[in-house]
C-alpha cells in the first residue's frame, strides 16, 4: 500500500476526480484549494458528459449511479436559429444520446462528497512553488505558510502556479471572447427567450459571432455571445456598469428581438470571458515529483471536452499511480505519454469546432456537424 501522500493544486472537476481515483484505491491525497469555501463562487453552467471520457472517469471513481441521480433529462436536444429567429435545425432528445447533461456545481458536489473529511483545504492560495531536489517540492501559501509535495500534481487551470515547474508556455488570447448571462425563471418572465431557445441548446452561430444558449434545470437560461474581438473591444467596455449588456446587444443589429433579448434581459451583470488557449500540443519533458491535468497542462478554445478531459486525465493519472506505487516517476511518464497526443488531438478538434460556429460557414457547418451530413 502506497502511504506517500500526493498533493494536488485546485478543486476543480479534474482534480477531484484524481483524489477520488486515488481514495478508491486506498491512496491519500491532499487537495490544496484558493477558494475559501466550495459555494465561494458559482461553477459554471451546464456540462455534456461524454462516454468516451467523462463517463470512463466517472466510473474509474466509483460515482456512475451518483452521476445517472443528477442528470437533466432532455437537455441534448439542440437547435440552430438564424438571426431573425427561424429555426433551421430541431433535434429532440429522444433518450438515446451519449452525452447527458448536468450542472458543473453538481458534478463538483458529488466529488467532493465521496472524498473523506479534509482532503480538500478550503482558502489555500499558493503563491510560490520551490523545487527542493529529489522530486520535492515547497508550496507557499498567501497567508505564508508552506507544505512540502513529495508528489505535486497540478490541477490549477489556466493561470497555474505549478505549470512553470515544467514549461515556460502560457497561455495567449484567441481572438474569440464569451459574454456570460443569465435569465431566471424564464418561462414566466422571458417567454419568447425561452421559446427561441427551447428545452435543450440553442446555437445561433453567423462569421465572426453568435449566441449560444442552455436551458437549465429550474427555468434558467444560461447564454454565451460569442465574439470575435480585439482585447482593444473588449477592454472599452466596462461590463460592471448598466448599458454594457446594451452595448454587447448592439453588434446584434437586426437581430430577432428573442435572441437579443438573452442579451438585453439578463438578470445577471454580464460577464465578458476572453479565451486563451496554450500552444497546440503542449508538451513538457518528464520533471521528477511532478505533473498537470486539466486546463493546467492543455488549455484549449471550448469545444464541449474540457470538463471531460479533465476528468479522464485525473482518472488515468491516479489509475497510473496505482498501477504502480512503488514507482511513481514511471507512472507518471506513463500518464503523460498517453495524455500529451490525446491533448494535442483534441486541440485540432476544439479550432474546428470554433470554426464550425464563428467560421465563414456559420450556422451550416455546425448543422451538418449535428447531422452527421459531412460525414
Amino acid at each position: 500500500m502506497m502511504t506517500t501522500p500526493v498533493t494536488i493544486v485546485g478543486a476543480g472537476l479534474g482534480g477531484l476526480t484524481l483524489a477520488r481515483v486515488l481514495h478508491v484505491h486506498g491512496i491519500p491525497a491532499t487537495v490544496y484549494e484558493a477558494d475559501v469555501s466550495p459555494d465561494a463562487r458559482t461553477q459554471g453552467g451546464q456540462l455534456d458528459i461524454h462516454e468516451h471520457n467523462g463517463q470512463v472517469a466517472l466510473a474509474a471513481a466509483g460515482l456512475t449511479d451518483a452521476f445517472h441521480a443528477i442528470i437533466h433529462a432532455g437537455a441534448e436536444a439542440a437547435r440552430a436559429l438564424d438571426p431573425a429567429g427561424k429555426v433551421l435545425l430541431d433535434q429532440p432528445d429522444d433518450g438515446t444520446g451519449a452525452r447527458p447533461e448536468v450542472l458543473r456545481g453538481d458534478l463538483r458536489r458529488i466529488l467532493l462528497d465521496s472524498l473523506p473529511a479534509g482532503t480538500v483545504q478550503w482558502g489555500r492560495k499558493i503563491t510560490d512553488v520551490t523545487a527542493l531536489g529529489g522530486g520535492r517540492h515547497e508550496l507557499t501559501f498567501a497567508d505564508g505558510t508552506r507544505a512540502t509535495a513529495e508528489i505535486l500534481v497540478g490541477a490549477d487551470g489556466a493561470w497555474s502556479k505549478i505549470r512553470p515547474l515544467l514549461s515556460d508556455a502560457k497561455p495567449e488570447y484567441s481572438g474569440t471572447t464569451f459574454v456570460e448571462t443569465y435569465l431566471y425563471d424564464v418561462d414566466e418572465r422571458h417567454p419568447a427567450a425561452a421559446a427561441a431557445v427551447g428545452v435543450g441548446a440553442m446555437y445561433a452561430p453567423t462569421p465572426g459571432q453568435g449566441i449560444t444558449a442552455h436551458r437549465e434545470a429550474g427555468g434558467v437560461l444560461h447564454t454565451y455571445v460569442q465574439l470575435n474581438r480585439s482585447t482593444e473591444w473588449v477592454d472599452g467596455i466596462d461590463f460592471a456598469r448598466p448599458g454594457a449588456a446594451d452595448r454587447v446587444a448592439a453588434e446584434f443589429d437586426g437581430w430577432a428581438p428573442e435572441l437579443t433579448a438573452l442579451i438585453t434581459e439578463s438578470d445577471t451583470v454580464p460577464v465578458a470571458r476572453m479565451i486563451y488557449a496554450l500552444p497546440d500540443g503542449h508538451r513538457w519533458a518528464r520533471v521528477p515529483g511532478v505533473t498537470l491535468l486539466g486546463d493546467a497542462a492543455h488549455l484549449m478554445p471550448p469545444s464541449g471536452e474540457g470538463a471531460n478531459l479533465a476528468m479522464l486525465d485525473g482518472a488515468e493519472l491516479g489509475l497510473a499511480i496505482a498501477a504502480q506505487p512503488d514507482d511513481v516517476e514511471a507512472a507518471l511518464a506513463a500518464y503523460e505519454e498517453k495524455m500529451f497526443p490525446r491533448s494535442a488531438a483534441e486541440a485540432v478538434d476544439a479550432h474546428e469546432i470554433v470554426d464550425l460556429c464563428l467560421g465563414d460557414r456559420a450556422p451550416y457547418g455546425l448543422i451538418e456537424f449535428f447531422t452527421g451530413a459531412n460525414a
